[in-house]
């Protein structure tokens, strides 16, 4: 195929990784599920055998999540109170149901998110050995 690309065989490509760990598989093959149960991450990738157990994610995907859902919740409470006006019980637990539900949606792709750019960067034990 002339027109794509020849990648050299050591490179891990950093977009398609990232794809990947937001899709929750493993960033090497893209098939294998990353984790078991919500957030644990396998060992090594099922499908693949590609080691996953030095990832470093510790609190990244938390931090992420709080800030993306807390922009995304200002944006929701400017424009719901400026234009309905609601209960204020009501809009406290609409708004609540909503930051629940989208940090648990989100969480488990962050962290794939960056267990994936881990990867691609061979940082934290990710890079070859040999």
């Amino acid at each position: 195929m002339p027109n794509q690309p020849v990648i050299p065989e050591n490179e891990r490509p950093t977009k398609p990784a990232i794809v990947r760990g937001l899709r929750r598989r493993c960033p090497n093959c893209g098939e294998g599920m990353m984790f078991v149960g919500y957030l644990k991450v396998v060992d090594r990738c099922p499908v693949c055998d590609e080691d996953l157990h030095h990832h470093r994610a510790d609190d990244g995907p938390a931090y992420l999540t709080i800030l993306l859902v807390a922009h995304l919740l200002a944006v929701m409470m400017h424009f719901g109170w400026s234009q309905f006006r609601p209960d204020p019980m009501v809009f406290a637990t609409v708004l609540t149901i909503v930051s629940v539900a989208l940090s648990l949606y989100l969480l488990p792709r962050l962290k794939g998110l960056i267990v994936a750019i881990q990867w691609s960067r061979r940082m934290h034990g990710f890079g070859d050995t040999s």
